[in-house]
């Protein structure tokens, strides 16, 4: 791989982080729960609100970052420490995203359903890209494959498992902080369970080829 793919692979990695943030800053905005994995930083935004929910989103990866070095200790590829900048980067899109979809009115439960499934299409368009790149995991599916190759349990399972986790913990935490009822965690964070993959595959299928031959272009020209 030349160094002009390898670049091409994290710019397009970056634009990823940002459809994948903008994706939940609109499923946010419509209040009715956001996607399992980011659940537990929409609870703590919901009950501490003096930190934004991007800035709780960087604190999330990270403990998942922590989770992974933990799990493997010396198999953890130092590359991987590259999640850490990238969690913040993705921290500051969430935040930038959740300005940019505030002046959409979201008053009424239609249109809140609207932006919950806008929220899963952006969000699986970039999971797509991120896919496309193939550079680094990001830190949530990088702790799920952290677990699978340490329990040698299928990642599709691990991953099933990890994101019911998520909403578990979403849940006991928003039943501690708001006195027994449920805040943070709603109907959009099961659709968005149930539909974000179906997108990825939608995208992976469409944007794989043409994306392909991006990355690669400057390699084939070369060995022609």
């Amino acid at each position: 791989m030349t160094k002009t793919e390898i670049a091409k692979r994290y710019i397009l990695f970056i634009i990823s982080l940002f459809f994948a943030a903008l994706g939940v800053a609109f499923s946010k905005h419509g209040e009715l729960g956001v996607s399992p994995i980011s659940s537990v930083s929409n609870v703590l935004s919901c009950r501490f609100d003096f930190l934004s929910l991007g800035t709780w989103l960087v604190i999330w990866n990270c403990v998942l970052i922590v989770g992974q070095i933990i799990l493997l200790r010396k198999k953890f590829q130092l590359i991987q420490l590259l999640q850490v900048p990238l969690s913040f980067l993705f921290g500051w899109f969430t935040d930038f995203g959740m300005w940019i979809v505030s002046f959409i009115p979201a008053d009424t439960y239609p249109m809140r359903l609207v932006m919950v499934f806008i929220g899963i299409i952006v969000l699986g368009f970039g999971i797509s890209l991120a896919v496309i790149a193939n550079v680094i995991m990001n830190s949530g599916e990088a702790f799920v494959k952290a677990v699978s190759d340490i329990s040698k349990k299928e990642f599709g399972n691990v991953k099933i498992a990890f994101d019911i986790l998520c909403v578990v913990i979403s849940l006991v935490l928003s039943l501690l902080f708001f006195d027994f009822t449920v805040v943070g965690i709603r109907e959009g964070t099961v659709i968005a369970a149930l539909l974000t993959g179906i997108v990825v595959k939608f995208f992976n299928g469409r944007l794989q080829k043409p994306l392909d031959k991006v990355l690669h272009g400057s390699s084939d020209s070369s060995e022609k």
